[in-house]
């Protein structure tokens, strides 16, 4: 073929036009580089690759570093004599590592397919979270699907938080993340001159190999173990969340006027003369959210009012690139990592009282049934006329007479109202068969050292659950308003039960006579009923826990597909800007259609996924940091016994939440009476081979504390006594699943 025909094939691209678009010179497209190598049958030297594409010499370096693109992302596969083959004419498999504490781990596979264990020896070459190629080799003595790794496409660990060790006289640090089994070795010139026991961050400066031991240096010292807030640094490194504000956001910061400019009110409606109030917790600093509502004889009028964020933070300027990488406000126990920085966050976006603020607001008008009529979104300029807690409100929804009613005796009458419309909205709630999980939340509190004191469950009342039906509400018009306007958002989705999890749930409940309707599509309403029937049974906590596991996590998706578990269809997050991106999202794109214009951010699929992982990624990082503080409170009480119950059942034990501690440990399957016990995953319970004991989720014990494990976070317990279940105590909070 004539170089004047190896141009003229790439003419023949049928992606050619969309390449165009995005450069000036464009390069073949990496799908019909595929169909190229398909087409020439067999594996390709990258110099025939390019003669065949008729690259020029000017295009050679552009060209390679798309190849190295589709190499890092598994779309092409070099051989050992280094020719390019199609991914999908080998049998490899792509998909990332998975590591576990033992040394072993997992590839969890791109396309979905079961997972592939890989062994001690294969995890040696490899960390936790890398990107690799695998071959399967046959199945394990438990008939696992096994494999050998051929290829690391991507490294993802670059830096690692760990404790230093020296062992005769050679350092290493062991990660804090339990999943990375293998030892960092520190060279004697890369300490930092850390003293061994110190936690230190670790720059990783040689991966790990099929010979050799991953190296690193310590770039960072972060100080002894037991130091106070020193289990939070941890957390921030190992789940790299970032917790420092850049100079440039720093200098931002800075230029902030230290109020609302007179010039921002043009085009706002001045709702000032509005008696809107913030209610939040005690220790709240940053306030999203007002609310307001007028009653006549038709029905409700409620505004919620909502920091107007997108004011301050413009689409790509600094601080916007900042909220996106964090994603969320990061809630530890004393500690919040901020989405804004503190002069938005807790200053000029915050609805403090008595301060000029502006705001989006929501302005929906409901029927005397707590029916939807209409609503409406517009800027407004506000002012709070009182900052009050859920303590606060409810004690004066009770007593209307009392000394503190008495002190906001002007805004008592518009608390009442929202009190009314709450309770027809819950009423529409439980018409509309939104699912409740009865769960206990706790809170933690603490001593003049940091350390935990007690823990005790949080008292959910009437001024908790109806903000949270006035942000319900707010929410949903923002999904319809978008929606209607044919707008791309982020919906905040929770699918139905997959059908084998919904399978499987049946299969349950009809071993204790229990029925779960909808058939093969259930509604949240059957849900609802279902929990309804057995709210009184003494295998409540048994039941619902299965029923619960069987949903899947909500996230976010520009793909609607509803919020099962709330009843919605269609849902989104609007109502707090100053903590999740997201909701920022939403107020561009509603600012966007009030001015008739489209907002586009970039890839709203893309959005979604990222901002569903800083969720999980802030959940995971406060749960280490709660977990740690409960092992350093229960470390001095080693011997004690205590009354629990089962909250979850394993192959390796029994999973123990104390009743009035709401601390949980591992009662292991080798401390169980004398008999073989078998895990029964479809029942939830660990089974006596010889006695036919049987150990489940609800049933209650007694266990004594053993051991405390404050570097691994583990907490054991040994049986202490069987105790007959009975009925749940009466300390219980909704689960939502917003």
């Amino acid at each position: 073929m004539s170089i004047k025909e190896h141009r003229k094939l790439r003419k023949q691209d049928p992606y050619l036009d969309r390449e165009k678009t995005r450069y000036t010179h464009p390069l073949p497209s990496r799908e019909f580089i595929l169909q190229i190598l398909k087409q020439n049958g067999i594996p390709t030297a990258e110099n025939q690759l390019q003669k065949l594409l008729g690259i020029k010499r000017h295009e050679q370096d552009a060209f390679t570093r798309r190849l190295a693109a589709m190499l890092r992302e598994g779309q092409i596969f070099r051989n050992r004599k280094g020719d390019l083959c199609v991914m999908e004419k080998l049998d490899l498999i792509k998909g990332t590592v998975q590591g576990h504490a033992d040394g072993y781990g997992f590839l969890i596979p791109d396309d979905g397919s079961a997972d592939l264990f890989l062994s001690a020896k294969e995890m040696h070459k490899i960390l936790h979270g890398d990107h690799v190629l695998v071959r399967q080799t046959g199945l394990d003595k438990r008939g696992r699907r096994e494999a050998v790794v051929v290829e690391v496409l991507e490294r993802v660990n670059h830096r690692l938080v760990g404790r230093l060790y020296m062992d005769h006289g050679i350092m290493h640090v062991v990660a804090e993340n339990k999943r990375i089994s293998q030892d960092i070795l520190i060279p004697g010139d890369s300490s930092l001159n850390a003293s061994a026991g110190q936690v230190v961050m670790v720059e990783i400066i040689q991966q790990p190999s099929k010979q050799a031991q991953p190296i690193g240096r310590i770039v960072e010292i972060l100080g002894d173990y037991i130091d106070a807030g020193m289990e939070i640094e941890i957390a921030l490194r190992k789940h790299d969340l970032p917790h420092v504000f850049s100079d440039e956001i720093e200098k931002l910061s800075t230029k902030l006027p230290a109020r609302v400019l007179r010039k921002d009110y043009a085009e706002r409606r001045d709702l000032r003369h509005l008696p809107l109030v913030t209610i939040d917790g005690e220790t709240a600093r940053d306030f999203d959210d007002a609310v307001y509502c007028e009653r006549d004889d038709h029905g409700f009028t409620l505004y919620v009012a909502i920091a107007d964020v997108s004011q301050y933070v413009h689409p790509d300027d600094a601080f916007d690139r900042e909220a996106l990488t964090r994603g969320n406000s990061v809630y530890f126990p004393q500690r919040v990592i901020p989405m804004l920085p503190e002069v938005l966050s807790n200053g000029l976006c915050s609805l403090n009282p008595k301060k000029n603020r502006l705001c989006m607001v929501c302005e929906i008008r409901f029927d005397a049934h707590g029916e939807q009529q209409h609503y409406v979104f517009y800027p407004a300029l506000m002012k709070s006329h009182a900052r009050l807690t859920y303590t606060r409100v409810a004690a004066m929804l009770t007593h209307p007479k009392s000394k503190e009613a008495k002190q906001h005796a002007k805004l008592l009458p518009d608390l009442k109202n929202l009190h009314a419309l709450f309770k027809v909205l819950l009423k529409a709630r439980k018409k509309r068969g939104a699912i409740d999980f009865e769960t206990t939340e706790t809170q933690m509190l603490f001593n003049a050292q940091g350390k935990i004191d007690k823990i005790e469950p949080i008292q959910r009342n009437d001024a908790h659950r109806l903000i949270e039906e006035c942000m319900l509400a707010a929410n949903v018009c923002a999904a319809d308003f978008l929606q209607q306007h044919g707008h791309p958002v982020l919906y905040r989705i929770h699918e139905r039960p997959a059908a084998d999890k919904l399978e499987a749930l049946r299969d349950f409940l009809k071993e204790f006579g229990v029925q779960l309707g909808g058939k093969n599509k259930p509604k949240a309403s059957d849900y609802a009923k279902t929990l309804s029937k057995i709210k009184n049974r003494p295998d409540i906590h048994l039941l619902q826990t299965v029923m619960l596991r069987s949903l899947p996590q909500a996230q976010y998706s520009p793909d609607n597909c509803g919020h099962f578990g709330l009843a919605y269809d269609a849902y989104t997050h609007f109502t707090s800007p100053i903590r999740r991106y997201p909701d920022l999202l939403t107020h561009r794109a509603i600012k966007a259609v009030l001015r008739g214009e489209q907002y586009t951010p970039g890839d709203w699929q893309e959005l979604g996924s990222y901002c569903s992982q800083t969720e999980r990624r802030a959940d995971e990082a406060t749960r280490d940091v709660e977990t740690w503080l409960k092992c350093f409170f229960m470390q001095d009480r080693i011997g004690e016994c205590f009354d629990g119950i089962i909250s979850s059942v394993t192959g390796f034990g029994l999973f123990v939440a104390l009743e009035e501690m709401y601390v949980e440990g591992l009662i292991h399957i080798s401390e169980l009476p004398s008999d073989y016990f078998h895990f029964d995953p479809a029942r939830h319970c660990l089974l006596g081979e010889r006695t036919g004991r049987q150990f489940r989720i609800g049933d209650r014990l007694s266990v004594k504390l053993v051991r405390v494990n404050l570097e691994t976070s583990k907490i054991d317990f040994i049986l202490n006594e069987f105790k007959k279940n009975t009925v749940p105590r009466k300390n219980k909070s909704k689960h939502k699943t917003r």
